[in-house]
């Protein structure tokens, strides 16, 4: 009988291990993009427009604004799926697309306006002074 409760206290300790040991594989494969980012959108390789998101995350929908120097503009809607982020943003004036692939806690992607076809690459890492106790 004590054999018996030994093996199977084992066995309890050795799948408590191995759920601990797959939950922390699972929850840092991934980054979470919630929260303020520190942005830089590039124009045409000549101006570099700094900007800031704030991202907030419910499954695969992505919400939240970017501000600009000429202010904040909520998004209309957003995926972030696959470690790849889209953001679609609609003014009476413009329709932005923003795209980018995370990777090394950091964003890498392009951004267009339309109708005037302005277009180029952004990049941007989380904010040092957003960021919560422990990431």
């Amino acid at each position: 009988m004590k054999r018996i409760r030994g093996l199977a206290g084992t066995s309890l300790l050795l799948l408590a291990l191995a759920c601990c040991i797959f939950g922390a594989e699972k929850k840092s494969k991934g980054d979470s993009i919630v929260g303020t980012w520190d942005c830089v959108a590039h124009l045409n390789g000549e101006d570099d427009i700094p900007f800031s998101m704030k991202l907030e995350q419910s499954g695969e929908t992505v919400t939240g604004s970017i501000t600009t120097h000429d202010g904040e503009l909520e998004i209309s809607s957003g995926s972030f799926k696959n470690d790849s982020l889209e953001l679609h943003i609609e003014t009476s004036e413009a329709k932005y697309l923003v795209t980018g692939k995370l990777e090394g806690g950091q964003f890498k992607g392009h951004w267009s306006k339309e109708p005037d076809g302005m277009q180029g690459d952004w990049e941007g890492k989380k904010s040092a002074q957003a960021q919560p106790p422990g990431q």
